[in-house]
């Protein structure tokens, strides 16, 4: 059987994670239009009795601003040091910029096959996708190239054997049943992040973390989960809570309905909002938050 990681990289908003996603076929990784939405490495595991493929859904590549950006940048630089594939994916809506090409041009030097995915192609305009990858031949490395759409499906099976054409033969990676090596507290805390990056605008998602103090499962079926909401400044904590706290309980309504969903029982959720000044500059905080001590020192 064919066995191996294929490593997801890309700029912020590329949407990777969508496709992994799609690719597993679970929710492995939290979605929004914003940056800095995945802050970590999160494997989606992929298994068929001919092959397992592990994806490692990575961080944006995103200007470092913070001890926090510039561990996400190196958890990137990491994993496509340390795979089987690299699979590089450009947002075709967004239209192709030369801050991709030469980011693309670093990453395809590694000695790794290269793989560029061009993806939304659903909701860009037909006439510029011929154009558009035209441009991607000056990626001289790329292996292969090609125009996806996750939403619709599009190309999903044929980008698929692309990569399991480069994979290496071996044994499973992970046990067969898996399809992430995250713990559903992780998935629990990332759930209440997706809500909040889709909630609230610029800068006051990417300053928040979300800890939670409580997971368990009552005797009656339904988890208990206790969470802090940590923002960077007092009034950030008013936004996120708003007037009456009308804010904070339509966030923790769509979370809980997410959680719901995921878990597959009853969710009792409560939610507290706490401000911790630069934590995403406190190596301590970010150990804390559960950021990889490695990567953000």
């Amino acid at each position: 059987m064919k066995s191996g990681t294929v490593a997801v990289i890309g700029r912020a908003n590329a949407g990777k994670s969508t496709l992994v996603n799609v690719l597993v076929g679970e929710k492995i990784s939290i979605v929004s239009p914003k940056p800095q939405t995945t802050r970590d490495r999160i494997y989606g595991v992929l298994t068929t009795e001919e092959y397992q493929i592990v994806f490692e859904d990575t961080p944006g590549i995103y200007k470092a601003s913070s001890l926090l950006n510039s561990g996400m940048q190196k958890i990137a630089k990491d994993v496509s040091d340390n795979c089987d594939v690299i699979m590089y994916v450009i947002d075709g809506h967004a239209g192709l910029k030369e801050e991709d090409i030469e980011t693309a041009k670093k990453f395809s030097q590694s000695k790794v096959p290269f793989v560029l995915v061009f993806t939304k192609i659903d909701i860009m305009p037909k006439e510029r996708l011929i154009e558009e990858l035209s441009k991607l031949s000056a990626v001289e490395n790329a292996s292969d190239v090609i125009a996806v759409s996750a939403r619709k499906g599009k190309n999903i099976k044929k980008l698929l054997d692309i990569l399991l054409g480069y994979l290496p033969e071996g044994d499973y990676i992970f046990d067969p049943n898996y399809v992430s090596d995250k713990s559903e507290k992780f998935m629990i805390a990332e759930i209440m992040r997706e809500k909040i990056l889709l909630k609230f605008d610029k800068e006051i998602p990417h300053s928040v973390a979300v800890v939670v103090n409580e997971f368990s499962l009552q005797e009656n079926g339904v988890y208990n989960i206790n969470l802090d909401i940590i923002c960077e400044k007092q009034n950030h904590k008013g936004i996120i809570i708003g007037r009456q706290g009308r804010a904070l309980r339509e966030v923790n309504q769509f979370a809980r309905e997410s959680m719901e969903k995921f878990l597959g029982a009853k969710v009792y959720l409560t939610t507290y909002v706490k401000v911790k000044e630069n934590w995403r500059d406190d190596p301590k905080l970010l150990k804390e938050y559960g950021y990889g001590e490695e990567d953000y020192k």
